[in-house]
């Protein structure tokens, strides 16, 4: 797995991203603004040096990141 290194609310953007929701919705849930959320996910586009929301879902699936976080295999205090 490719060592980038993303935040504990990158993660949890990201795992409402590969579901398919919006900016607009990801902001509700998580009690942010839309700008904090387009913000992280610009982030995340660049960490991953993808262009798109697509090829940053497909990356972080293969890597498994998103599993990772789901089942605590990723220490958030070493991020």
């Amino acid at each position: 797995m490719t060592n980038i290194s993303v935040t504990p609310r990158q993660l949890e953007v990201l795992d409402y991203v590969s579901k398919g929701y919006s900016n607009k919705e990801i902001a509700k849930i998580l009690h942010i603004e839309v700008s904090t959320v387009k913000f992280h996910v610009a982030e995340l586009l660049k960490r991953y040096q993808v262009r798109n929301r697509n090829y940053l879902i497909r990356i972080s699936v293969r890597e498994q990141v998103i599993a990772e976080f789901k089942e605590g295999k990723i220490n958030i205090d070493e991020i």
